[in-house]
């Protein structure tokens, strides 16, 4: 790949930022942008600049250290203390991605740590933390990629919607990830991508990152899926997560519940790919899982252009829930769920 979605930098007149790829210009543009304040970190989160529940959780844990970097104070105690607002706001950009929560939690946790040894040292520290969520999530994604490509069959065609890939993530995806590994196994896939409204995730994203891997996709209008499956097209189905309950049950982009349905009724696997990060035992099922309602002003337009009448009512549900019986496997960086339950999930967890 020769992109990259979150980063970490020091400009040359010495400060700090977070720079981003700006998902809202793709797939025609590829711009990046510098962040240097929470602030404008926070927005971004907020407005799609960047998303995906493993990059969400990335960028929030820079944008902590870059809180900690461009707040002044005169000890550790103190800028612990002043950390609180930018940790807060930075909560409150999106609240299904559980990924957020426990980067801040992770963030917050490494802040109390450190403040005994001051201004200097926290900041190096807090810094050092968000790379390391950066890392380790990469890392995380190549694992759940070679468990998940096992799982691939020999020239299926892979079905997959909005998008869990590089751009999702600190680098190479979940979904996408295990759609690399088998790819990069030899497996020759056909990848079958949704274009994922209202935000079209899959025709802007997916499909442009596949393309830049040179993994053969062929783009799908979301009303297609079951055609598709009903003609002996698709083998699997792979899919990300925003939160996964203790029972399994898992919320993902709005769509993804019909497809299971689908895959269910046509007896085609039904994957789910996500870091343990993503897994959140405190929620005991889905119906706990909070859903984002974003505006609706997103579903009657597309790139400012009205596709609808501009005072037409529409429901704009950003996420769905799975339920557990209807996903045959979660692929973990530690392991498969399989069947997902409350048992095999705790003891992916340990």
């Amino acid at each position: 790949m020769s992109f990259f979605t979150v980063a970490w930098k020091h400009k040359r007149d010495g400060g700090p930022a977070v720079i981003l790829l700006d998902q809202l210009k793709l797939p025609l543009d590829e711009v990046y942008r510098d962040f240097t304040s929470v602030e404008q970190v926070a927005d971004a989160i907020r407005t799609m600049v960047v998303r995906g529940a493993p990059a969400i959780g990335i960028t929030a844990a820079m944008g902590v250290a870059l809180a900690a970097c461009t707040t002044e104070a005169d000890d550790g105690v103190q800028l612990l203390a002043k950390l609180d607002p930018a940790i807060e706001l930075l909560a409150a950009t999106r609240p299904t991605a559980v990924n957020l929560f426990w980067a801040l939690e992770r963030m917050r946790g490494r802040a109390q740590r450190e403040a005994p040894q001051g201004v200097d040292a926290m900041r190096a520290a807090l810094i050092e933390e968000a790379q390391m969520i950066l890392d380790e999530d990469v890392a995380a994604c190549r694992a759940m990629g070679r468990l998940g490509a096992e799982l691939v069959p020999q020239g299926a065609g892979v079905l997959t919607h909005c998008n869990a890939g590089a751009l999702a993530t600190g680098g190479y995806g979940t979904a996408l990830g295990v759609i690399r590994a088998a790819h990069e196994a030899g497996k020759a896939i056909h990848v079958f991508s949704d274009e994922t409204r209202p935000y079209l995730q899959g025709s802007r994203l997916t499909v442009w990152e596949l393309m830049q891997d040179k993994i053969p996709v062929t783009l799908l209008c979301d009303n297609t899926a079951g055609a598709m499956m009903a003609r002996g097209k698709i083998g699997l189905v792979v899919v990300g997560a925003d939160r996964i309950a203790a029972n399994g049950d898992t919320a993902n982009k709005i769509g993804t519940y019909s497809l299971a349905v689908l895959a269910a009724h046509h007896g085609i696997p039904f994957l789910v790919a996500a870091p343990t990060s993503t897994i959140d035992l405190s929620l005991q099922s889905g119906e706990q899982i909070p859903i984002e309602r974003r505006s609706a002003e997103e579903v009657i337009k597309i790139n400012g252009q009205y596709i609808a009448p501009p005072d037409a009512d529409a429901a704009h549900l950003a996420f769905d829930v799975t339920p557990a019986a209807l996903i045959t496997a979660i692929v973990t960086e530690r392991g498969l769920a399989r069947p997902p339950n409350e048992e095999t999930l705790a003891a992916i967890m340990g």
